[in-house]
């Protein structure tokens, strides 16, 4: 468990290498941040980061086992670890000499923290660099809550400002403000800031203060669209253009969500529950979890009718000399 990770530090247990794997922004940035702050109590921290699409990783293991001027350890961040996962041949700007990484690992540097961030969703088992950086580093995963850990995960941060959330604001705080938990810690701060003296965040406040995410609007859009609520859609529509947000961009975020439905819909029918579903088509389970009892689910032949149409959009956004803003209003409208 990545709470327990976080204990070893703040006990400074801290392991010369570390590994930091997953797709959960949030957990690889906190971690860096627990971190530094061990370091911190122990004088200045030295901070020194690497781009490992741009950089070698020779230049990484030379800064780690180079002496830190400032204080008796520092902290190496080599992000974008892309030769832990499958790439394809003549893809990689830079080429690694991961026998000299391989190397390294068995003896890296006393006065160094040393920390590989690979922020993909799988690693590549069967590479040998792969299981020699398991086997020497702490590793770290980053992945996504279930929708349950999420929710006990909001709790601990509103209880951390000092406040409590009723059961209404928690559901509404998931439901507009989507999973990404960079963002949620935001809104949380500024909901927590907003309230001041008082002590409970109400749904109220929640709808209030909220920046809805991008992908929370278009799911709302979508719901409207195969609803056959039009007038909602256009004016989510419409809020969206306002944003600046490209006609193009956004269709193809309905399409991914009808496709999603459509996925969902049939591995329902087969007897698949939300968990299994989420696991099978590799989303976040919170995605499956407000797509399961959807009622457009139950309508496989608009399903299908309609990605059939959003191709048609998407080849005419990408054809046709018109207002491209109007080429998908006339969509939402039929």
């Amino acid at each position: 468990m990545i709470s327990e990770k976080w204990m070893q530090i703040a006990n400074n247990k801290i392991s010369p290498v570390y590994l930091l794997y997953g797709t959960e922004a949030y957990f690889i940035e906190e971690t860096l941040k627990r971190l530094k702050r061990n370091l911190n109590e122990n004088g200045e921290v030295e901070v020194i980061n690497f781009d490992l699409e741009e950089k070698n990783i020779e230049e990484v293991i030379y800064e780690a086992d180079t002496i830190p001027f400032f204080s008796d350890r520092k902290l190496v961040v080599a992000r974008n670890a892309f030769f832990l996962k499958a790439t394809e041949k003549g893809k990689e700007k830079v080429v690694h000499d991961l026998n000299i990484l391989e190397q390294w690992l068995h003896s890296p540097s006393p006065t160094a923290i040393t920390v590989f961030i690979a922020p993909y969703e799988k690693l590549d088992e069967r590479k040998k660099i792969t299981k020699a950086i398991k086997q020497h580093a702490e590793v770290i995963e980053a992945s996504s809550l279930q929708p349950h850990d999420l929710k006990g995960w909001i709790l601990h941060e509103v209880s951390s400002f000092g406040k409590t959330i009723s059961e209404e604001a928690l559901n509404t705080l998931i439901e507009v403000g989507g999973s990404n938990l960079v963002h949620l810690q935001t809104e949380l701060m500024k909901i927590a800031t907003y309230l001041g003296e008082l002590d409970e965040i109400d749904a109220e406040t929640v709808r209030l203060l909220l920046v809805r995410t991008l992908e929370q609007d278009v799911f709302t859009l979508g719901n409207a669209y195969l609803s056959g609520n039009r007038s909602e859609a256009i004016e989510i529509y419409h809020d969206l253009l306002k944003r600046k947000e490209d006609p193009l961009k956004l269709n193809a975020l309905i399409a991914t969500q009808v496709r999603l439905m459509i996925q969902v819909s049939h591995l329902k029918k087969k007897g698949y529950h939300a968990q299994q579903i989420a696991n099978q088509l590799k989303v976040h389970p919170y995605r499956v979890k407000l797509l399961f009892d959807n009622p457009s689910l139950q309508n496989d032949k608009k399903l299908l009718t309609t990605l059939n149409d959003l191709a048609t959009v998407d080849l005419q956004l990408k054809t046709l000399n018109i207002n491209r803003e109007r080429i998908l209003e006339m969509f939402l409208m039929k």
